[in-house]
């Protein structure tokens, strides 16, 4: 079978090798730094249920509801299903739930309207003031072990994986990419490795990637402040019951709870500046819906890049679409052997791989189904076992 090379190590790149290896093909991924390095290690870990885009992103909540549904039965090791609230603190909130349950009904997404007293009895913690909530399927993704699943299975199918590896350059002198050279981090050492076409799953860093091949991509890198509090301040996921903007979520996370999150746009995905009014807006917001949170002592801070398609239409960040697309390069640049694979989210890296997948299958000539939705997954301590031909892995801290 043909030599697929992915590059890229966080979620997407994962759940490709995974697909693409339990086809049959030959798979090496290299990571420039170390897996899950990027958006994938530093996201809130919402799995979302799709009713936070169910209003003005129908095609993106129903992706996220039937992916929701797949990893909870694939991956319940990463997961804590429990739950998440829509919470209504404002009559305009409340205007904006009628919409939003119909939107929810719409797309597939089981919500279920409670009443104040109901959402209290739920969660205490919440503000006295909520006027009204709705109930959807979110729950809280472990973000290294859903891809580490992934990881850890698709290496046991025979795919190669490689962080620390740098891809430096893609070699389109044939008229096609026929390999690419890596700089190998651990030996000082560059390589040049062949492959019959090669995937750019780098996320927030594709356009990067895809200038090696002088090829333009529209990823447009979104960058994000996150602020993690001491405490579990909720046992559900709480979210605001408004359009989809900044400071209004709340993720629980083991002993810590994760509030999202701000939003700009930026040309460098290393943009990673925490702005000191970004902190502050996000927990005073954040209080507006359980108001402890503004007492809780903040453990950490940190930023993310989010892998957006540019869309020069949107009248703001928050409104652009959080779907992905996958390119075949011979169609929008004339050059064969390469595939970009943009936007997307942790909650439907596995879709994003299928896509991609079948994409390469069509390439290649074959006709091989995904299996992907119904393979069980190995447990993600299983990759930190030795692989034959492989270095032993280094532990994820």
């Amino acid at each position: 079978m043909e030599h697929i090379i992915i590059i890229g190590g966080g979620g997407a790149g994962a759940a490709l090798a995974h697909d693409l290896a339990l086809r049959g093909f030959a798979v090496s991924l290299f990571e420039k730094g170390d897996l899950l390095s990027g958006t994938t290690g530093r996201h809130h870990g919402l799995l979302h249920s799709g009713a936070r885009y169910a209003v003005h992103d129908r095609e993106a909540a129903v992706e996220c509801i039937e992916e929701n549904r797949i990893l909870c039965t694939l991956a319940p090791q990463a997961l804590e299903q429990n739950d998440g609230l829509f919470v209504a603190v404002s009559p305009d909130d409340e205007v904006y739930g009628e919409a939003l349950l119909d939107a929810c009904r719409a797309s597939g997404i089981d919500a279920k309207k409670l009443s104040a007293a109901q959402a209290l009895k739920l969660e205490p913690a919440l503000t006295p003031e909520v006027r009204a909530a709705l109930q959807v399927p979110d729950a809280t993704i472990d973000a290294w072990r859903l891809a580490m699943h992934f990881f850890a299975t698709a290496r046991e199918n025979g795919a190669r994986i490689h962080p620390f590896c740098e891809v430096q350059w893609i070699d389109t002198r044939a008229g096609r990419v026929t390999g690419v050279e890596i700089l190998d981090y651990k030996t000082r050492k560059t390589r040049t490795v062949r492959g019959d076409l090669v995937v750019n799953a780098a996320g927030a860093w594709a356009g990067r990637v895809a200038a090696l091949a002088g090829i333009d991509v529209p990823v447009q890198p979104g960058p994000g402040v996150l602020v993690a509090i001491e405490g579990r301040v909720t046992n559900m996921v709480i979210n605001r019951m408004h359009p989809a903007g900044e400071g209004d979520i709340i993720v629980p996370q083991r002993g810590i709870s994760v509030l999202g999150t701000s939003l700009w746009l930026a040309d460098d995905p290393d943009d990673v500046a925490l702005p000191k009014e970004h902190i502050a807006r996000i927990i005073e917001m954040c209080a507006l819906m359980v108001p402890t949170v503004g007492e809780a002592e903040v453990r950490s801070v940190w930023s993310a890049a989010r892998p957006l398609i540019r869309d020069l239409d949107a009248s703001s960040p928050q409104q652009i679409s959080r779907t992905f697309e996958c390119y075949d390069h011979k169609v929008t640049h004339g050059v064969e052997g390469i595939v970009s694979l943009l936007g997307g989210k942790a909650t439907t890296v596995r879709a994003m791989a299928e896509k991609t997948a079948d994409l390469i299958c069509r390439k290649t000539g074959h006709k091989i189904p995904c299996r992907t939705r119904t393979t069980p997954l190995l447990t993600w301590r299983r990759f930190f076992a030795a692989a034959p031909g492989d270095d032993p892995p280094r532990s994820l801290a």
